[in-house]
């Protein structure tokens, strides 16, 4: 018998703006492919994983689709998430792209649906967003989002549409707390959501700081960070392919951090912490 989640871990929630309730942690799928990566993520829905996020140049929506008709918990009690390229920023490429990557996961709607990058240099961010205000009005999305958003983008999203994101998903560990931009997210009721919410955990789960800290609570490194995220007001998305990691990754609401070590903890970021130099800024996603 497969050892499921308990019952507490899928209580909290966020609540956006728009009024859509999501679970405080979510499941990441990149490099999630194929008959694996079906096998992986029907396994986390399986322990408890109830938001799933994909993109459509993860080329996984497909794996992702599959994972959710095999399933045994219905459709609407999955929140599914994906994301436009910044290759097909136009707006009618982002419609087409938006219908088609309903048709790789075989899905009638996604919950969420994020531009992925702003992609500065091509400028096409603004009508992108207004092809996923129109995908919303259309049921193909329920809610729409951005991802790696500055506040400048943002700032022009509202003046140019007045429609702002409810959820940013941005790069977040340890390493690079993104004190700034969460702080623009809440003043303008924009959940944070963190990518490589464990920064590059072959390297993270060693720091000494870290793992003293994580006895002291009587968890794992993992779950120290998570927590911490939890605890900063943002919502993870960690990947893991196995089912113990996914498990622990969701026994977050048992303990929490002190003030003292939170500050600790964001004492480790720096303003050069990004993984790959991926400033939003700057960065071209193809």
């Amino acid at each position: 018998m497969k050892k499921r989640v308990k019952e507490e871990f899928l209580l909290e929630t966020y609540t956006l703006r728009d009024g859509l309730t999501l679970p405080k942690v979510g499941f990441g799928t990149y490099k999630l492919n194929g008959a694996h990566g079906v096998d992986v993520i029907d396994s986390a829905i399986d322990r408890g994983y109830r938001l799933l996020d994909t993109a459509f140049n993860y080329e996984n929506e497909g794996a992702v689709g599959e994972a959710v008709r095999r399933s045994s918990v219905p459709r609407s009690e999955l929140l599914i998430s994906s994301k436009l390229p910044g290759r097909h920023q136009t707006y009618h490429e982002a419609i087409a792209t938006i219908q088609e990557s309903l048709y790789r996961a075989g899905l009638d709607y996604y919950d969420l649906y994020l531009i992925h990058w702003p992609n500065p240099k091509e400028d096409h961010y603004v009508e992108a967003w207004q092809a996923l205000i129109e995908a919303q009005k259309f049921g193909l999305v329920r809610s729409i989002g951005v991802s790696n958003f500055l506040p400048a983008h943002l700032d022009r999203l509202k003046k140019e549409t007045g429609v702002m994101p409810v959820i940013n998903q941005v790069e977040l560990h340890p390493y690079f707390n993104q004190q700034e931009q969460r702080d623009y997210d809440a003043a303008h009721d924009i959940l944070t959501q963190d990518w490589s919410p464990l920064g590059r955990a072959s390297e993270m789960l060693k720091n000494e700081t870290l793992k003293q800290l994580a006895t002291q609570y009587g968890k794992n490194v993992g779950q120290l960070i998570l927590r911490w995220e939890l605890q900063l007001g943002t919502l993870p998305i960690p990947k893991s392919s196995t089912p113990s990691r996914q498990l622990g990754n969701l026994d977050l609401f048992d303990f929490e951090i002190s003030a003292a070590d939170m500050t600790t903890i964001n004492g480790l970021s720096s303003a050069t912490g990004r993984l790959n130099n991926q400033d939003p800024a700057v960065y071209q996603e193809f």
